[in-house]
């Protein structure tokens, strides 16, 4: 068999253990993991060798589960004996490592990652900065998060968010040189100070308003939404600012919007990967959390 059809040795500790034990939870245990990893490295198992190991929820086996139980215990064996301590190197945890630009993390993943640890304690997390758009990272990774048009041809991804961008300014701008009335008009945006960003243009808004004018030119320019979000809180002038990904501004009045009517922006945050790379289930699983917890 080639090495590339070999099931993760974590998959196939898990499937003896269950198989054993007849109980989830006490696998869990015995392996030192959650009760939801065993359960996504069976599934992962049961993906990778095309049929069903367990029968009822008594984890009895199937009759295919059972042929090959004997099969992986044979291997398993024969592994220890020719490796002391196998074993214990293939219980240690899995490192995963992921990119993520600098303030999706921030609002995002960062307040939402301690249920990631509390689901799967094993797995060492590693994050690392990626710059937007260009996605560009400091080291390979297993999995990316990038920020842009989609449809890459490059990796397998699935969509995490996609938003609403709304003009939006400080208090204290909109004190000195408001109001304005929906922020729609040419002679409105004309004399306001816009914040400028290739991350979020601001063709996007103009289109939405019937206004045919090209990018500004002139103006503030920043290459991270949090500091386009903070340059428009400390009054730089007007910025577009995504609705979700700038609630913790517009929540803390720092920011105000100048608009009811949001647009959909063009740029979207999405999760990727190159391909073979979720039969570790350890990526699998964080690509799964990931997806669910922002929809």
């Amino acid at each position: 068999m080639a090495l590339l059809h070999i099931p993760p040795i974590q998959c196939l500790l898990t499937f003896e253990a269950v198989a054993r034990l007849r109980h989830a939870g006490r696998a869990a245990d015995e392996l030192c993991v959650t009760a939801s990893a065993v359960s996504h490295r069976i599934r992962q198992l049961e993906a990778h060798v095309g049929f069903k190991l367990f029968g009822r929820s008594d984890f009895s086996l199937t009759a295919d589960g059972a042929a090959y139980l004997a099969n992986v215990r044979t291997g398993l064996a024969a592994l220890q004996q020719a490796t002391p301590g196998s074993r214990d190197a293939a219980l240690r945890a899995p490192r995963l490592s992921v990119a993520v630009t600098p303030t999706f993390s921030r609002q995002f993943l960062m307040p939402r990652l301690e249920l990631f640890r509390n689901i799967y304690p094993d797995i060492e997390l590693a994050l690392h900065v990626s710059i937007p758009l260009l996605d560009v990272t400091a080291e390979q990774t297993d999995l990316q998060v990038r920020y842009g048009i989609g449809a890459y041809a490059d990796c397998e991804h699935r969509l995490l968010i996609g938003e609403d961008v709304v003009p939006a300014c400080s208090p204290s701008y909109l004190n000195e040189f408001g109001p304005f009335d929906g922020f729609r008009t040419a002679a409105e945006i004309a004399s306001a100070r816009l914040i400028r960003s290739p991350l979020e243009p601001w063709s996007t808004w103009f289109a939405s308003c019937g206004i045919d004018q090209p990018e500004p030119h002139l103006g503030s320019q920043f290459n991270d939404l949090g500091l386009v979000y903070d340059a428009a809180a400390s009054g730089f002038g007007v910025a577009l600012v995504r609705q979700k990904l700038g609630a913790a501004w517009f929540e803390s009045g720092r920011l105000v919007a100048l608009s009811e009517r949001p647009v959909p922006s063009p740029h979207r945050h999405y999760i990727c990967w190159q391909p073979g790379t979720l039969e570790r289930w350890e990526c699998a699983a964080f690509v799964d959390w990931i997806v669910q917890t922002l929809h």
